[in-house]
């Protein structure tokens, strides 16, 4: 009885599609395409990789096989530096499955170097710290992690999230007003150079390279395993709600919180130019029963949403959230991105009954969104963190609001401790900074995407502040090298060799300097 009906709707669906075109229904009803597809795809995807790192792990396998990896990513090397180094090196791994928006184009004209290393290799409670490889994401690190009773200090949001991009690119979360961003909680890389050696650095061995590598996006080697320190865990975060008028009142409050290092955890979403809700958490053994909130249960509400709720109602108000749930809070809805994308998804009805499947996997939204939807996204969607001091938060925040006006903003505070690399304070104090977060589509009148970019880079350099290198960057070479400290990157790039192996930073990420 059912059978034909399913049938017939099915029959009925690809003529729809036939008569409208494939690129119609993707770009015009992607929902459809993302709900019968990309979510099934998505969970089966999951399995095979939470399956397969557990078993490893479990197997005490990982330490030998990354050796072995190790020597191949060293044989590779030599190869190509045998057949006369006639191209830049890059990873193989495809530009569609990085979180980045960004899809590289070089990859199909660099040499391509496969580095298959994805396991988490050991965890030394002793010395606490965990090693890991470059493609370990965040999902399976807290999975592991959280179940013996451990967590990273600096835990970036997405499951997705590899270490090999947070360390050659950057992370943050709401506890890095305390530990700085992911790259402050690494004490040891293993890279394979342009030569095909393989070296350690740490702050007393090859300290250079090691202030080097972060934010330099595999231009000075590759990333083989990472040393990240690991604190004590406990099962509960304490998460206080407090909403917040007027954008004097926001940013006065927000400071407050983020120099208050009882705090464990601040977060900001501001809903509009005046109005905002301040989170701040703190790590407990015990909860209160009547107000534990699971807000990682696939029935739950967005957890943005539910953070509106306080504003909405204008009262204050307490949680006790699971502590891998709150790492992962805003992992479902992509922050607020996947609103876009299914408009119903925070329905109680779709969540109930496909929630379970959701988010759909970054990479598999970008394998499949064509030329068409590259460019809408590109002219009609802001995806921008930009890092400026928190001094400077009240005026950023009002640039923000009038080049692009999108909203939800996303506030996290983080300190920046003086160094040599890349990124760091102007002076030699350290200085407490804070990650705005601009993902959506812009309301501002006549948006223009590299115009209005390029106004918000101009003000975040003038204030010395960064820009996270995973979104869309507009800058020329003399901007770029205005933003970072280009020093000591330059100075290793000529000692190691990295001109003729690997492209500068600027070449590889830059919308100027991409073809």
């Amino acid at each position: 009885m059912y059978l034909p009906a399913v049938t017939g709707l099915v029959v009925l669906f690809l003529l729809w599609i036939k008569v409208k075109g494939l690129d119609y229904v993707i770009v015009h009803q992607r929902w459809i395409f993302v709900c019968l597809f990309l979510l099934p795809l998505s969970v089966i995807f999951d399995v095979y990789y939470y399956v397969r790192a557990w078993l490893i792990f479990k197997m005490c396998s990982a330490p030998k096989l990354h050796d072995q990896r190790v020597r191949d990513i060293q044989r590779q090397v030599r190869e190509w530096r045998k057949d006369g180094s006639k191209t830049y090196m890059c990873t193989g791994r495809p530009g569609w499955l990085t979180v980045s928006l960004r899809v590289g184009k070089y990859k199909k004209t660099h040499k391509n170097i496969m580095i298959n290393m994805m396991d988490i290799l050991e965890v030394d409670t002793k010395r606490q710290v965990v090693r890991v490889e470059p493609l370990a994401n965040m999902g399976q690190v807290t999975a592991l992690l959280t179940s013996i009773g451990w967590t990273l200090p600096v835990l970036p949001e997405l499951d997705d999230l590899t270490v090999g991009g947070l360390v050659m690119g950057t992370g943050i979360e709401s506890s890095s007003h305390i530990y700085g961003l992911f790259q402050h909680i690494c004490v040891a890389f293993e890279l394979v150079l342009a030569d095909g050696s393989l070296v350690r650095c740490t702050e007393e061995e090859n300290p250079d390279l090691f202030h080097a590598v972060p934010w330099s996006c595999g231009t000075l080697g590759f990333l083989v395993a990472a040393e990240i320190k690991i604190i004590p865990a406990k099962p509960w975060v304490k998460l206080r709600y407090e909403p917040v008028r007027g954008l004097e009142n926001i940013c006065k409050r927000f400071t407050e919180a983020s120099e208050d290092k009882q705090n464990s955890f601040v977060e900001g979403l501001q809903y509009s130019r005046d109005t905002a809700v301040i989170m701040t958490g703190t790590l407990t053994d015990h909860a209160e029963p009547d107000k534990i909130n699971r807000i990682g249960l696939h029935f739950k509400p967005w957890f943005f949403k539910h953070v509106e709720g306080y504003l909405k109602g204008d009262y204050a108000g307490v949680e006790y959230i699971p502590l891998r749930q709150y790492y992962h809070r805003h992992t479902r809805s992509i922050f607020w991105e996947l609103q876009d994308i299914i408009p119903f998804g925070n329905n109680p009805i779709f969540r109930w009954l496909f929630g379970w499947m959701v988010p759909p996997k970054i990479s598999l939204l970008k394998l499949t969104q064509g030329e068409t939807i590259r460019r809408l996204y590109e002219q009609h969607h802001v995806v921008q963190d930009m890092l400026v001091p928190m001094k400077n938060l009240q005026d950023a925040i009002t640039r923000f609001h009038q080049d692009i006006d999108v909203y939800p903003l996303w506030l996290c505070p983080f300190l920046l401790p003086p160094g040599r690399g890349m990124v760091h304070p102007k002076g030699q104090e350290e200085e407490l900074y804070v990650d705005i977060g601009a993902y959506g589509e812009p309301k501002v009148k006549h948006f223009e995407a590299k115009a209005s970019t390029r106004q918000l880079e101009k003000f975040v350099r003038d204030v010395h502040g960064f820009q996270m290198l995973y979104a869309d960057v507009y800058m020329n070479r003399e901007e770029f090298w205005e933003m970072f400290d280009g020093q000591l990157y330059h100075r290793l790039r000529d000692e190691l060799g990295c001109k003729e192996a690997f492209p500068e930073v600027y070449d590889k990420i830059c919308k100027s300097a991409r073809h």
